[in-house]
């Protein structure tokens, strides 16, 4: 790299708020979609089913999926689960019930990028987490988990989680009911034998995370892994993240190879992958965040909320 260019990549480096492989993608020609993430309060994969503690649970034994009855209204539904103490049992004063964000997917011949731009709006301080202000987390499925199709990242939210109504100090991270013997009102019991679950994973039955966290002024530090039995960070990371805040907004760009290894779906075309986004923000942590209903993404076309194509 010649010496007359580099004041054109520090230029444009400045102008898209990225620096490095961010450059990849020039995001001011990616069309995006506006998403709303509500806040769920204790709202578990259990309450969704429970009819006595959610209207829609028959519709959605039926086989309605969560965002053909709440899309639309996640607005209105966190301003109300907020503040609602018989599912929110210790409210954080002035807490907004909703954060709004927009999406955007690009990829080139070797690597997926998602860029997540949101304003988190005046958060109070919960103190839950006071190294990290703002936390921005992707969980894909490529078709492989039913309940990841059907609820997003609902699938991985259960009653017995840290937390939670029925959970304890033990730590307790996200998992999926494809792991547990049997599910119950009470949660996921006992976790099926290690060979069972080696089977279901080497079988794709996991979910992928993503996970950025965000301080202003400071780099991105970024993790990804699984969910299964257990919320399992991956040992070694493909993922990077970059981020910029500016004039209140976040802007967070992740990218990964397509194909990128053991414990990472294989993106590309032909498949319908199911995602969902979460933000926890103002230095909260476990379930006091926003969470997206489920959308979904295709490579190249297809049927989907999101088609990636090649960066223009």
């Amino acid at each position: 790299m010649t010496s007359a260019k580099l004041p054109l990549i520090a230029l444009a480096a400045a102008l898209t708020g990225f620096s490095g492989e961010s450059l990849a993608v020039d995001w001011s020609k990616v069309q995006g979609k506006d998403i709303t993430l509500l806040y769920p309060a204790q709202m578990s994969w259990e309450l969704v089913l429970t009819q006595a503690e959610h209207s829609g649970a028959s519709k959605f034994r039926e086989g309605k999926d969560c965002r053909q009855c709440h899309e639309g209204d996640e607005d209105s539904s966190g301003n109300l689960m907020v503040g609602d103490k018989s599912i929110e049992p210790t409210p954080i004063a002035d807490k907004p019930g909703f954060v709004k964000a927009n999406i955007k997917f690009s990829r080139d011949d070797a690597n997926l990028f998602v860029r997540v731009e949101f304003a988190p709006g005046k958060q109070p301080d919960a103190k839950m987490d006071p190294k990290v202000d703002t936390r921005v987390a992707v969980m894909f499925d490529d078709g492989k988990v039913t309940e990841v199709a059907r609820g997003g990242c609902w699938a991985a939210c259960h009653i017995d989680l840290a937390k939670m109504p029925k959970g304890t100090d033990d730590g307790a991270t996200m998992y999926l009911p494809k792991s547990r013997n049997g599910m119950t009102r009470e949660g996921g019991g006992v976790v099926k034998p290690a060979d069972e679950i080696a089977n279901i994973r080497a079988e794709g039955g996991y979910a992928e995370y993503w996970e950025a966290s965000l301080n202003p002024g400071a780099p991105a530090a970024v993790v990804d892994g699984t969910i299964l039995d257990k919320r399992q960070e991956n040992a070694a990371h493909a993922v990077t993240a970059n981020a910029v805040f500016e004039n209140g907004k976040w802007a967070v760009e992740f990218s990964r190879k397509l194909a990128a290894g053991e414990g990472h779906k294989d993106i590309g075309p032909g498949k319908l992958y199911t995602v969902g986004f979460a933000i926890h923000a103002g230095h909260t942590n476990k379930r006091f965040h926003y969470v997206s209903l489920e959308k979904t993404f295709a490579v190249d076309s297809g049927k989907a909320d999101f088609i990636v194509k090649k960066s223009p």
